[in-house]
């Protein structure tokens, strides 16, 4: 089986992040991982980008913490996709699929349209949607939003939860419920916090149209966390 992180932040573009993409790209190798995908906070949620410069400069600096993580992972070895983490309402979608120039001709899609014709827009371009952390509770998030029928599939493991607040177990229920398609990811922000999550795979993602056809192939395999808690 193949191992790949589905859900990572670095600083470039996450402002909760202290790790660099660099420094992810090599960790993420020395763990055993066969590639990661780069999903940093976008302009809706906890970006580290500047919301004052203009459209493409911000694009460019958002795609920076990717970029340079494929950079490194070239010359490691380590297969690097990109992604995005959208939000909407305090929750948190992970999309797949589109790349720089996409997001820079869809400034009003991404900003300022209905999230479900965004979804909608994603999935009839070939891209996906992935809810993460369906069930999430802080003090900021007012209320619990779930997408049953405008998502590709339900994040039920997140290495970065608590065990003991059940959280992936309420996602997994979710998704049995509404028959949802099932992943995981670590949703990692730090160099000293790798949860270990992720996805196994029967054979090697070389693109995230890859990942979205074993998906629907029903081989992908959310991957439990192994950071002590």
């Amino acid at each position: 089986m193949y191992k790949y992180e589905t859900h990572l932040h670095t600083l470039e573009g996450s402002a909760c992040s202290s790790a660099s993409a660099a420094d992810m790209a090599r960790a993420h190798k020395e763990l055993g991982y066969d590639g990661i995908f780069v999903t940093n906070h976008f302009f809706n949620g906890n970006t580290s980008v500047p919301r004052e410069l203009p459209w493409e400069e911000r694009i460019d600096a958002f795609c920076r913490g990717y970029e340079l993580a494929k950079q490194v992972g070239d010359e490691i070895g380590l297969k690097v996709f990109f992604g995005l983490e959208f939000c909407k309402y305090s929750s948190d979608f992970l999309i797949y699929g589109m790349d720089k120039e996409w997001l820079k001709q869809n400034e009003e899609l991404l900003m300022n349209a209905d999230e479900r014709k965004l979804f909608s827009t994603v999935r009839a371009l070939g891209g996906f949607v992935v809810h993460a952390h369906p069930f999430r509770s802080d003090p900021y998030i007012h209320h619990i939003s779930l997408y049953p029928y405008d998502v590709d599939a339900v994040e039920v493991i997140n290495g970065s939860h608590d065990p003991l607040k059940m959280y992936n177990e309420r996602a997994n229920l979710y998704a049995d419920m509404y028959g949802l398609v099932k992943t995981g990811g670590s949703d990692s922000h730090h160099l000293h916090a790798l949860f270990g999550s992720g996805i196994a795979v029967p054979e090697p993602i070389n693109s995230p149209e890859d990942y979205l056809r074993m998906l629907k192939e029903g081989k992908v395999v959310p991957l439990q966390r192994t950071l002590p808690v």
